[in-house]
């Protein structure tokens, strides 16, 4: 088998060439030789070798001190490496180890030489080791897994754990070189990085809790305001209620008095006449017959008159012109009446589509009407007066204006006792039909009454 030649031992043609330089420096009378040429050609060769030999034997020894060197140099290196370094055959035995892998395991080199690997292994993570250590086997390659280490003292750290197989140069068999570094530092970092993000998880959904629940709480106030706000509208409305109740009670008491009194003062007195008219034809029949007839036109009379008190208080409840013919004709009865008897001058206007509306619809528009025209006769003082009925989109218009002097209507309106019946009763009934009133009067420029009621289609 041939030899490889040591990189460290110059050629032997450079090692020849300083010998014979060697051999040409001068030396003593002594060492010169005399002879024939071929033994003197054989001694300088014997010489030229020996000097060779010399040289060659300084550099192996240079070489020598120099690996040696390097040895020691590798072995600090090696055994106070800051990570710890395992040389472990296929079974799992180590075979070497450096000083920070002993310490990472709580003992000394002699002791952990040819012990099973896997003893050092804590039992959750036997199962990575064997399938770690059998991938390093199988492929030669760099391999890399995290592990939980045990220690001599059964204290754990987790190791990061790197290796890759090599033949080892005494044996057939492989063997790996296995480097360790200990990361329970790292792994405690993650775990307060992730218990950080889990607190900051946390904190996050309680701030998104104490929101929505400051958001219920805003909300439960603004329900419990808006609750007692409706409870207290409630307790005004039924409070008007009452009060327009009792108002009604009163007017309806008024009302029929003033029936009463009417019947007993015109008709009951009409017809007490007539019944002396009567009497008076039955003496005169009987004394005077040509009188006769003149009392039977006298009796006419106050019969008539009686049949126009009992239509006028017809007409009062319940016009039978807007039944029979229609509202417009039922409103302009109403206004031509109060113009002869007030002196009130009304300007009258209607669009002919309103009579399509459903009775009830123009019966609110015939009460309005009339008590708000009532009111300007009996309050306004006013001299002239409108009345307006026009279609608005979907809307049907009503407005009665009168030049007469103003009063506070807005606050009659919101007051709880005291208001005038008729504002009220006309705001009920346009609210009970789904329409909208609205009143607005002011000093010099008299009252407006707006009504506006969905037409229909």
């Amino acid at each position: 088998m041939k030899q490889k030649p040591n990189p460290l031992t110059p050629p032997a043609s450079a090692l020849r060439r300083k010998a014979e330089q060697q051999l040409r420096k001068p030396r003593s009378s002594a060492g010169k030789l005399s002879g024939d040429a071929d033994t003197l050609r054989l001694v300088h060769e014997l010489q030229v070798h020996q000097i060779e030999l010399e040289m060659q034997n300084a550099e192996l020894q240079q070489t020598q001190l120099e690996m040696e060197t390097a040895l020691e140099n590798y072995t600090e290196l090696y055994d106070f490496a800051p990570v710890g370094y395992f040389s472990i055959d296929q079974n799992g035995l180590i075979q070497e180890v450096n000083l920070m892998g002993a310490s990472m395991l709580g003992t000394v080199s002699a002791q952990l030489l040819q012990r099973r690997w896997q003893a050092f292994v804590a039992p959750a993570s036997r199962p990575v080791i064997d399938a770690f250590l059998k991938a390093v086997f199988a492929k030669p390659e760099k391999h890399a897994c995290e592990a939980l280490l045990l220690t001599a003292t059964d204290t754990t750290f987790w190791a990061d754990l790197q290796a890759a197989a090599a033949p080892r140069p005494d044996s057939s068999e492989s063997w790996c070189r296995l480097a360790v570094s200990d990361i329970t530092a790292l792994k405690r970092g993650e775990e307060a990085e992730r218990t950080v993000q889990s607190l900051a998880t946390a904190i996050q959904s309680a701030n998104q809790e104490i929101a929505r629940r400051r958001t219920a709480e805003i909300t439960l106030k603004t329900s419990e305001l808006t609750q007692q706000k409706m409870l207290k509208e409630a307790r005004d409305l039924h409070a008007q209620l009452r009060h327009l109740t009792h108002q009604i009670l009163l007017a309806q008491e008024e009302e029929r008095k003033q029936i009463s009194r009417q019947l007993h003062d015109e008709i009951a007195q009409i017809l007490t006449g007539i019944n002396v008219q009567l009497s008076t034809l039955s003496v005169a029949a009987q004394i005077k017959p040509g009188m006769l007839g003149h009392q039977i036109d006298k009796t006419k009379r106050l019969v008539s008159e009686s049949i126009d008190i009992v239509h006028r208080f017809a007409r009062n409840l319940r016009p039978t012109l807007l039944d029979d013919l229609g509202l417009i004709p039922a409103l302009r009865s109403f206004v031509r009446e109060l113009e002869a008897q007030h002196g009130l001058r009304i300007q009258f206007t209607a669009f002919a589509g309103v009579e399509k509306m459903d009775i009830s619809h123009r019966t609110v528009l015939y009460r309005v009407t009339q008590e708000a025209l009532t009111n300007v006769v009996r309050h306004a003082h006013a001299t002239t007066a409108t009345v307006s009925i026009q279609k608005k989109a979907h809307m049907v218009q009503l407005v009665v204006h009168d030049d007469g002097a103003s009063f506070p209507a807005e606050r009659l309106l919101a007051a709880k006792h005291g208001g005038r019946l008729g504002l009220l009763g006309m705001r009920e009934r346009v609210d009970m039909i789904g329409g909208r009133f609205s009143i607005h009067s002011a000093p010099k420029q008299g009252t407006t009454i707006t009504v506006e009621i969905p037409s229909e289609r």
